[in-house]
């Protein structure tokens, strides 16, 4: 039995989960998000819990247990708290400013790069126009939209320049040093 898949999802105060059949639709303050699942697992809901369940042993089977239950898990911890992630941008010259919902970067090139905002997706830019926070309801978008802002100009190993994640550490190289004249 796969140790993830075996546990009980909570429902917080304040949120729905609706399910018909294999779909599930998680309602709260923060939106609706909404998800079809494999019928091969058996997803119910027993008071303010939510268990799944399989009826296979099989070996894919047994991967759509705990996927399962993870999923549903981010989808109500996204619409009761939400997630984030935080980018950092070193560089001189490089920030990162806000127009209205989308996100204007400049990073090194001739051009400033722009980001839209997904529906459900804030952008938020602090601390001289150094740091990115991508808010949101799902895990999934949040942490693409994340990667695709790092993808523009991931750090380079020599001086550490571009887009990183909060606290990701960069291994550094020791550039070329010139030849010793004899």
């Amino acid at each position: 039995m796969s140790r993830i898949g075996k546990l009980p999802i909570d429902i917080p105060g304040g949120i729905s989960v609706e399910l018909d059949g294999s779909h599930v639709t998680v309602k709260g303050v923060n939106g609706t998000l909404e998800r079809s699942f494999s019928p091969l697992i058996n997803i119910s809901k027993e008071g303010e819990r939510i268990i799944v369940t399989r009826d296979s042993d099989e070996k894919h089977v047994r991967a759509l247990h705990g996927t399962t239950r993870a999923v549903i898990q981010n989808m109500v911890t996204g619409i009761h708290a939400g997630f984030t992630k935080v980018l950092e941008i070193q560089g001189v010259g490089y920030k990162a400013e806000q127009e209205g919902k989308n996100l204007v970067i400049n990073v090194g090139f001739s051009h400033s790069v722009n980001v839209k905002a997904p529906d459900g997706i804030e952008f938020t830019v602090t601390e001289k126009n150094k740091t990115i926070t991508i808010k949101g309801a799902n895990k999934e978008v949040v942490g693409q939209i994340a990667a695709d802002i790092r993808k523009i100009r991931p750090p380079e190993p020599y001086k550490g320049k571009g887009i990183r994640y909060k606290g990701e550490r960069v291994r550094r190289k020791a550039g070329k040093t010139a030849a010793a004249m004899v």
